[in-house]
């Protein structure tokens, strides 16, 4: 790498972290800290909505998966327009009756605590192993690229997030996500444009090689279950984004941040349907990136391939200076989600810890609470990154672990609004069946892979565990409310 593209990388990180620290003397109070005081513009919101949806991961694995295949991943994004009307019609509204910065206290006054806990709880394990997860590729990003020590970059990275979303609260967090989504993208409008104007016979090649591949394909419109077909994508799209805008509580928390319901259903629409362009954006990098190295046989190295080409480019296709950029905005994506987890999570805590605490509410010792939170949790993800580099299979089985058990909330949540009779014994048995289901059809291939118990393995395309799972949750929830109210009925008759 070129000088210069350290020293952009370098004062991106450090102006990140001053930038984010400085709202510190604005974050005295839980409420400044978890909420922000209800003063933050509307626009920052949305920024922060759209830079929390997209991930380092998307940004690198959205181009690899149209460098390999096609646009198939661009029918996740057209569920977004579903689940942005049902945001601003019914989850904004639901959220800021209920009146409080954690997503799970509704749970609590539908069905109790048992639900709380167990909401809070698997989102805090999921957001711990996103985090970790995050921190561990961006690091194997930049020690590719430069040489560098993987746990030197983990610790860099993990301590500077921590130290600007410990100090700056929501206020920090959401300010630097909006100034991260715009780097974001500004570095992939870039690569766009130095792929789109380098091709040998001008823009028009590109998309001659690319049409004459399929590239642009939208996948198989057939029907199917057991193939990433268009319609499986935009299926587990809905349930995805569903989950994402109902129960999530880094999206919840963006509700309630937010002046009033009309702003914050504002902010709901425009961060969501920001992705979309910026989805095709980073589909068409992937797209450009075959067409560019088609028409340029020879300069890729025969070992890389998939999600290695587009940090490939970054480092040997761009000029000095982008480098650096478009390094920052891979940075700028983890780092948005990693700051978004420390909050939400530190908020979650706090919530949690509240429902037990008996007496008046204590500002310092609430205060005390989300600091040691805020920092337990940047240390835990640090720790988690640093021992996939040798743990990686069993972090993995881990990560899928929780991901299972936390594909409940979405079924529970519509249980509890979709289904206002059914009661706890009902909601926990509806759960159960879910959580089994999706444990099931994730975890069954890996188990049943030789013999005659190959038959009891899931066949289903693995998108569709959590849809069949939070199926699963609803309608055994809802028909065994109907029953239990049914003989509940019938007994009080015969009294």
């Amino acid at each position: 790498m070129n000088t210069i593209d350290i020293i952009i990388f370098i004062a991106y990180l450090i102006g990140i972290v001053l930038f984010g620290s400085s709202f510190y003397r604005k974050n005295k109070t839980s409420a400044s800290f978890t909420l922000g005081n209800n003063n933050i513009p509307t626009w920052v919101i949305s920024m922060s909505i759209f830079a929390t949806f997209v991930s380092s991961i998307s940004y690198l694995a959205l181009p690899g998966q149209a460098y390999q295949s096609n646009w198939n991943a661009f029918a996740f994004s057209l569920s977004i327009p579903f689940a942005t009307y049902m945001a601003v019609k019914f989850f904004v509204p639901l959220y800021r009756s209920v009146n409080s910065p954690s997503a799970y206290t509704y749970l609590e006054i539908r069905f109790g605590l048992w639900a709380k806990i167990y909401a809070s709880t698997m989102y805090l394990l999921t957001q711990l192993m996103r985090a970790g997860t995050i921190l561990f590729l961006l690091a194997l990003t930049l020690h590719v690229i430069l040489g560098w020590s993987i746990i030197t970059i983990i610790i860099v990275t993990g301590l500077s997030v921590m130290i600007y979303s410990l100090l700056g609260g929501i206020q920090a967090v959401v300010w630097t996500d909006a100034i991260q989504g715009i780097i974001l993208v500004v570095g992939a409008l870039a690569c766009a444009g130095v792929l789109l104007f380098s091709m040998p016979e001008g823009p028009g090649q590109l998309f001659r090689i690319a049409m004459d591949n399929h590239k642009f394909s939208l996948g198989s419109f057939k029907p199917g279950l057991y193939s990433s077909t268009f319609w499986v994508v935009l299926i587990y799209g809905i349930v995805i984004n569903l989950q994402n805008y109902s129960i999530d509580q880094n999206y919840v928390q963006r509700y309630m941040v937010a002046s009033s319901q009309k702003e914050a259903q504002k902010s709901a629409i425009y961060g969501g349907l920001l992705y979309i362009p910026v989805s095709m954006l980073f589909l068409f990098i992937g797209t450009g990136l075959f067409s560019y190295y088609s028409a340029r046989t020879g300069v890729l190295p025969a070992d890389i391939q998939g999600d290695k080409v587009f940090p490939w480019f970054i480092v040997n296709g761009l000029p000095a200076g982008l480098t650096g950029l478009l390094i920052a905005s891979v940075f700028a994506a983890g780092m948005s989600t990693i700051s978004t987890s420390v909050n939400s999570s530190a908020t979650v805590i706090l919530d949690y810890l509240k429902s037990f605490q008996k007496g008046e509410h204590n500002e310092k010792k609430s205060m005390k609470i989300l600091y040691l939170s805020s920092f337990i949790f940047s240390i835990l993800s640090i720790l988690i990154a640093i021992a996939m580099i040798n743990v990686q299979s069993a972090l993995d089985t881990w990560w899928k672990l929780a991901s299972i058990f936390s594909g409940g909330m979405l079924g529970l949540f519509l249980l509890g609004y979709l289904a206002p009779k059914v009661k706890n014994t009902a909601a926990v048995l509806g759960v159960v069946s879910g959580v089994m289901v999706i444990g099931w059809m994730s975890l069954s291939p890996y188990i049943f892979t030789k013999g005659e118990h190959i038959k009891y393995a899931s066949s289903f395309h693995s998108y569709l565990s959590i849809v069949f799972g939070t199926m699963s949750i609803f309608i055994v929830g809802f028909l065994l409310g109907f029953i239990i109210n049914l003989f509940n009925k019938r007994e009080i008759k015969t009294q």
